[in-house]
């Protein structure tokens, strides 16, 4: 399977966009434009070669400060919206 490379613009956080590379259901990189751009470099390295499902479940709902979400839970929505799109089209 080919590497498949998306686009997801978060809302409520401090990143504008998400470039995000996934082959056969692995994270292969993640690019993060705008917000807190050490903590973000991180967070794409940490999560390079792991399952999107394991990104989801151990990201998903992580909030920033007083905000109902953030950069990493939006990560999560951007890797669920890419599943779903991937089931629509079989």
């Amino acid at each position: 399977m080919a590497t498949e490379v998306f686009q997801y613009k978060p809302q409520g956080v401090c990143c504008q966009l998400m470039q995000i590379s996934v082959n056969d259901g692995i994270v292969e990189d993640v690019q993060f434009m705008g917000g807190c751009h050490g903590n973000l470099q991180g967070i794409g390295k940490l999560v390079k070669g792991m399952p999107l499902d394991e990104v989801i479940s151990r990201l998903q709902g992580i909030q920033c400060g007083s905000k109902p979400t953030s950069c990493p839970d939006q990560l999560t929505k951007a890797l669920v919206a890419y599943k779903n799109h991937k089931q629509a089209a079989v």
